[in-house]
């Protein structure tokens, strides 16, 4: 069934919450909350990089309007959103914790995905590798 989680309070205080958590999200890129709450967050966040990705002013605009920190939305349009300029989503990456101790929710982790600049370079040194020993097979060939 489409539409958005209750999560147990009223419209205006849920959509108060979620643009805190976002807000959150985006300044210290990780979170922990409820699972649930998670889910809606990640959503939302893969929104507003997209929105920083077209970097146009009317995208900057309409983040204003969901993002509750100038500085932050700065920051998402400024280093965020250009580090996935060559991604298509799949901005954000939920982690399971386990139960709470106090109620037992579940628990949930979120993350913005940050690009292995490690395993890029390690592709390039392989793929330099390749070529630099293919010419040397030639030259014992001969």
């Amino acid at each position: 069934m489409p539409g958005t989680r209750k999560l147990g309070r009223p419209t205006a205080h849920r959509r108060a919450m979620l643009r805190g958590m976002v807000t959150y999200l985006l300044e210290n890129s990780q979170i922990e909350t409820t699972l649930t709450r998670a889910k809606e967050v990640a959503s939302l966040t893969e929104k507003m990089i997209t929105l920083g990705k077209k970097n146009t002013l009317a995208s900057r605009r309409q983040a204003m309007t969901f993002v509750t920190k100038e500085d932050v939305v700065k920051k998402l349009f400024d280093t965020i959103a250009p580090e996935y300029a060559d991604r298509n989503g799949g901005y954000t990456r939920i982690y399971k914790l386990g139960p709470r101790r106090g109620d037992g929710a579940e628990m949930a982790l979120v993350k913005l995905v940050a690009e292995e600049k490690d395993a890029n370079k390690t592709e390039t040194k392989k793929g330099e590798a390749a070529p630099a020993e293919a010419p040397a097979e030639e030259k014992a060939a001969e």
